[in-house]
């Protein structure tokens, strides 16, 4: 059955195109979805600039429409931009603009949140981007508060979304509003992803990797990660490493970027994930597991540290970890 009453939505190209970006836009969009109605989402990909356009990955795009398909969209996706640094078309900037005033929603993944920018409508409102790019545009636009940690924003029909997987997320979110819950979910089990998660969830940052391998502290870390429910005071840990306290703690921030119990308690906090995810221990019994008290206390770290609660995080993944 042909898609002919649902919402619009067009996904801008241009040269050096995003293209995992693009792909999530396309596949959640512009999959043919025939159980879905005839009220699901139409589908288009419109250039706005002159070709030939590249795409990362080394291959040309050949589009079938013009940058007068946005005055025709209901939702105008802008999958990412080819470079911070790169100057964005007045025209483009003018045609988002005409769009959002007559009632359409923009959108943006990753860098394309400059895009959004530089139209003047994210002034005042909250907005997000890759982590890597917040500090770039909180300071390009000083009228816009940058969340660096968040999936994704809205403000008045316009949404922007962080690193490429969090465009996922937020492109979900579209279709939960427009079609809900249960329809989003199952476009999201059709990805083989994680349910609807909210857009206050935090970017779930990969923990960086410090660089110990040649360090004083290396053994110890491994010590604590195979033992985490120790106590391991500030002296345990000096000792260990046959140090003074004050000459390890300032070797050990030296080595891993945080002071020794700002780290133990990120480690534990990794650790709880994979126990939340596989479902077959509460909460009192994780917390003593990995050290860190009580449950309550448990759930103060969690969430201070992943901005979601336990609870939250077990139901958004709990099922990736059963067979």
């Amino acid at each position: 059955m042909p898609n002919l009453n649902g919402p619009l939505v067009v996904a801008l190209l241009y040269d050096g195109l995003c293209t995992f970006e693009f792909g999530i836009v396309a596949e959640i969009f512009g999959l043919a979805r025939p159980e879905m109605g005839e009220d699901w989402y139409r589908f288009a990909s419109c250039a706005v600039e002159e070709g030939p356009l590249r795409a990362h990955g080394g291959f040309l795009i050949t589009p079938d429409h013009g940058p007068e398909l946005i005055q025709k969209a209901d939702i105008v996706i802008v999958p990412g931009w080819r470079g911070i640094d790169e100057p964005l078309p007045q025209s483009l900037i003018d045609l988002l603009r005409k769009a959002h005033q007559r009632g359409a929603r923009l959108a943006s993944i990753c860098s394309g949140a400059f895009v959004l920018a530089a139209t003047g409508l994210l002034n005042g409102a909250t907005a997000t981007t890759h982590w890597r790019y917040a500090d770039a545009l909180r300071s390009r636009h000083e009228d816009i508060v940058v969340d660096d940690a968040s999936l994704y924003q809205a403000h008045d029909r316009i949404y922007t979304s962080a690193g490429s997987a969090a465009g996922i997320d937020l492109l979900i979110e579209i279709v939960r509003q427009d079609f809900g819950t249960e329809v989003a979910n199952s476009v999201a089990r059709r990805l083989v992803m994680p349910a609807h998660r909210n857009g206050g969830q935090a970017q779930f940052l990969e923990r960086p990797v410090p660089p110990v391998h040649q360090s004083a502290v290396a053994p110890l870390l491994d010590k604590i990660r195979s033992d985490l429910k120790a106590s391991w005071t500030l002296q345990q840990m000096a000792s260990e490493c046959g140090m003074s306290l004050r000459t390890f703690v300032r070797r050990f921030t030296e080595a891993t970027g945080v002071p020794p119990g700002e780290w133990l308690v990120s480690e534990r906090v990794e650790a709880i994930k994979p126990l939340l995810i596989a479902q077959r221990h509460s909460i009192d019994e994780i917390a003593a597991a990995v050290g860190i008290g009580s449950a309550d206390t448990l759930r103060h770290h969690f969430r201070k540290r992943t901005g979601v609660s336990p609870k939250t995080y077990q139901n958004q993944f709990g099922g990736l970890g059963k067979s």
